[in-house]
């Protein structure tokens, strides 16, 4: 990921701390809250946040090796809660005797199985994959989420995804250097296809990748290179098209770009009109998806109503900007997103990464002791906010199989198992 830009600045550096019980009642987690989606396992401990200290500093946001950011502020409602609370399991009905018969052995009564999460509407979840897993095949196959996006490109593994879920968007992404804005973009596009139509282009892969990203988090932080940056993602669509492979254009980190610059974007987004595909965005915060968004600011009475500066911002883009620009139904990807400490001006432990690494911050805070059943909370109450937006077709967890070095941010084990639960009860179709 990567992160903003300021008025970004001033986002990083305001030195107001959060007061505990307000960060907590401006997030919806206050003791009086009631759980929206039960949770089967957890341990629920009705709280107020607690900060650590009278006067925590915020962290500044440090570069990932895909680049940083952080954002800036505009207004109207309060953000969603984050569920809290635990489910009754439900109990099956003991086994009986058929009628004149009696059984020589007394049938137990069985384990009741637990249901963390109610039927609902179609989800907008999925996944980032960065290696085959059999877990992660399983959450698919099952949960069919609506978006997969991977940088395992082996064929196989792409057939056995489209296989166990053939409506799902599965996007790809080669391994590049981190994109120069300096050079001349239609000779940067070329070079881009040659290096991505073997791989894109192959049999194997063709019929089953739906689009292909460029360059991850590319810094435009200036009019030019925005400019420069549509231009480069308006040529390489145009010289996809003819080979049936389309693309995802932007692929901005949190927070970024500057607001103002998205008109020089328009011809990206023209060429997405044009030839097919997406346009890609990363939302992520820290230490819980919703700081940033809503009330949960660093400063009292600048409430975001349902909008953010991190997770969110999306809506900021497309009211304020696309839509004017008459690109207001343009299909919308968020191909990364979840927990990361790497976003600037926030609270909790400044070395802190992955959501894993929140986990003593959230339960100093007063959470739940259930890690996954948290962070799984905070994924729904995301899931529910982009479900209000009808041009946003997924949003992509980072991550299931991590690499090593990002370990904190790997939902396998009970997390994707949550997130099996609730995908397969909200079905897409």
């Amino acid at each position: 990921m990567t992160k903003r830009k300021i008025s970004r600045r001033e986002f990083i550096t305001i030195s107001s701390v959060i007061g505990g019980a307000a960060f907590l009642q401006a997030c919806g987690l206050s003791p009086t809250e009631t759980a929206t989606y039960p949770l089967s396992t957890s341990l629920p401990t009705k709280a107020a946040w607690k900060t650590p200290s009278a006067t925590a500093a915020m962290a500044t946001a440090t570069a990932r090796p895909t680049g940083a950011a952080t954002s800036t502020p505009s207004p109207t409602e309060t953000a969603s809660p984050a569920p809290t609370g635990a489910a009754s399991p439900t109990t099956e009905a003991e086994p009986l005797a058929d009628a004149g018969e009696t059984s020589p052995v007394e049938q137990p009564t069985p384990t009741p199985s637990p249901t963390p999460y109610p039927p609902g509407p179609p989800r907008k979840l999925g996944l980032f994959i960065t290696r085959n897993d059999s877990q992660v095949l399983e959450v698919i196959k099952v949960g069919k989420p609506p978006l997969i996006k991977t940088l395992e490109l082996d064929p196989n593994f792409a057939k056995g995804i489209k296989t166990f879920a053939p409506a799902s968007i599965l996007i790809g992404r080669i391994a590049l250097d981190q994109m120069n804005l300096d050079a001349e973009p239609l000779a940067l596009a070329r070079q881009f296809v040659d290096a991505l139509l073997p791989v894109a282009g192959d049999a194997g892969r063709m019929p089953y990748f739906d689009a292909w990203e460029a360059y991850n988090e590319p810094i435009a932080d200036t009019p030019d290179k925005m400019k420069r940056l549509a231009d480069f993602e308006a040529e390489r669509a145009r010289l996809l098209a003819p080979y049936a492979v389309k693309s995802v254009v932007g692929n901005f980190a949190t927070g970024h770009p500057p607001l103002e610059l998205w008109p020089q974007f328009d011809a990206a987004l023209a060429s997405i009109r044009e030839f097919g595909g997406y346009l890609g965005l990363h939302e992520y915060s820290a230490p819980i998806m919703q700081y940033g968004s809503g009330a949960l600011q660093q400063n009292n009475g600048a409430d975001q109503g349902d909008e953010g500066w991190l997770t969110l911002r999306y809506r900021k883009v497309y009211r304020n900007y696309l839509t004017p620009m008459g690109y207001g139904n343009i299909p919308l990807l968020i191909t990364e997103c979840g927990v990361d400490g790497l976003v600037g001006g926030r609270p909790g432990p400044p070395e802190a990464r992955g959501w894993k690494d929140f986990i003593d911050t959230w339960l100093v805070s007063g959470l739940r002791d259930d890690p996954p059943g948290v962070y799984m909370d905070q994924l729904i109450w995301y899931d529910k906010e982009l479900r209000k937006d009808d041009y946003v077709k997924g949003a992509a967890i980072f991550v299931a199989g991590a690499s090593p070095g990002w370990e904190s941010y790997d939902i396998l084990g009970r997390t994707a198992e949550l997130l099996q639960q609730y995908l397969e009860v909200h079905p897409q179709y």
